[in-house]
């Protein structure tokens, strides 16, 4: 790649130096040759560097893109691999499900979403399955009305789920049909990486970021354990792996979060994304249906548990029975960022030149365009048009 500093062995002198064999022993004149161990000064830097190739850092590399900005991502993995493969893909912008605070960024995000999700298709050339037919919301038993009375200012009506649903079960519980949309992650990421590497994103996969380099203060760029990248400006985007990166310890942990992928006996079978307290669904255009998930604290074990799978299967049946005869394709885990005020880490830290955006954690794929966009603007000194204050690393004495 070019772009590790590295020592070298040059020898040199004058175009004569003399070698002469004694024995065993080989005489070399100090008078024309000698070792030098030099720092390659022509070694490549950026202006940006992201440690994090999910969603939110292949988002934000490509809007830094766009204001001519050069950009390293440096993975530990491989991009798009952790949680923004394993999820589920809602774009849920509900008051009564949102933390209030981020009602602006989530509102504005799935506002541009549309435009988002073309431009990664059209860059790309590939298809990220944003589908717009909304969401069938069950509230918890006994909150039917709290829901009404809240959504009734958002003209969000109850639905009528046997006509929208005829294969639904149960259609008489009380629901809400709410105008969301949902993408697929895996195809989402995966266009997102395409598309940064044609607008000439550079990438390091495979390797750790183990703390933020520091010169006269500022960042300088990121040490890993194989090797040092120099950029003015760093981007922690690490998610769950945040708060490993020294200098310092952002209180980001991983939640975990389990999914069970049935194939549909027909992609007419459910158009509407469903969420229930009992399970939710999401249908993908393939016709596979998405059911899942948990939460669950557990540090960064990733293995499935078959108990729960099998909660999941029996869910989904009950509230649709056609599933009884969908077959189980496979099932996954995901570590999600999360925070103790369950709110994204955004902006800059107290050291210069270093910049957080982590902590997003179910709502990461849906924060992705605004994210990009606010965090574009922090970097390149532009006043972001929605206040970040409530997410500022500041809050945490870590920062």
């Amino acid at each position: 790649m070019g772009n590790e500093s590295n020592g070298r062995v040059l020898r040199c002198g004058g175009g004569s130096a003399v070698h002469a064999a004694q024995g065993n022993r080989t005489a070399v004149s100090s008078s024309f040759c000698f070792l030098l161990f030099f720092y390659n000064a022509r070694v490549k830097t950026w202006d940006v560097l992201i440690v994090g190739g999910g969603i939110i850092g292949l988002s934000l590399s490509i809007e830094l893109r766009k204001r001519g900005a050069t950009v390293l991502i440096v993975e530990r993995g491989e991009p798009g691999r952790e949680a923004s493969h394993a999820a589920g893909g809602m774009l849920v912008d509900c008051p009564l499900e949102t933390h209030a605070a981020m009602l602006p960024l989530a509102a504005a995000s799935a506002g541009i979403y549309p435009e988002f999700a073309y431009e990664l298709e059209v860059e790309s050339g590939m298809k990220v399955d944003l589908r717009d037919q909304g969401a069938i919301v069950f509230p918890p038993a006994g909150h039917a009305r709290e829901w009404e009375r809240a959504l009734a200012e958002h003209a969000v009506q109850a639905a009528k789920v046997a006509q929208l649903e005829p294969g639904m079960a149960d259609a008489n519980r009380p629901a809400f049909v709410l105008k969301e949309r949902s993408v697929d992650p895996r195809a989402l990421t995966a266009a997102a990486v395409k598309a940064a590497k044609n607008r000439g994103v550079d990438f390091s996969s495979g390797n750790e970021v183990t703390s933020v380099t520091i010169a006269d203060g500022c960042a300088a760029g990121v040490a890993t354990t194989k090797n040092v990248f120099r950029a003015s400006k760093v981007v922690n985007c690490a998610g769950a792996w945040s708060g490993r990166i020294g200098p310092y310890a952002f209180p980001t942990r991983p939640v975990k979060g389990q999914m069970l992928c049935l194939a549909s006996p027909s992609r007419e079978l459910l158009k509407h994304v469903i969420r229930s307290p009992e399970v939710y669904l999401i249908p993908r255009s393939n016709g596979r249906i998405l059911a899942g998930a948990t939460v669950e604290e557990a540090g960064f074990d990733k293995r499935t548990d078959p108990a729960t799978m099998q909660c999941f299967h029996h869910a989904a049946i009950a509230l649709i029975p056609e599933l009884r005869n969908a077959k189980i394709l496979e099932d996954w885990a995901g570590l999600r960022p999360g925070t103790p005020d369950a709110l994204p880490i955004l902006g800059a830290t107290s050291t210069p030149g270093y910049f957080v955006a982590t902590g997003h954690f179910r709502d990461g794929i849906l924060l992705a365009p605004i994210t990009a966009q606010v965090m574009a603007d922090v970097i390149t000194g532009k006043d972001p048009a929605y206040d970040l204050r409530a997410f500022s690393a500041a809050r945490f004495s870590h920062s």
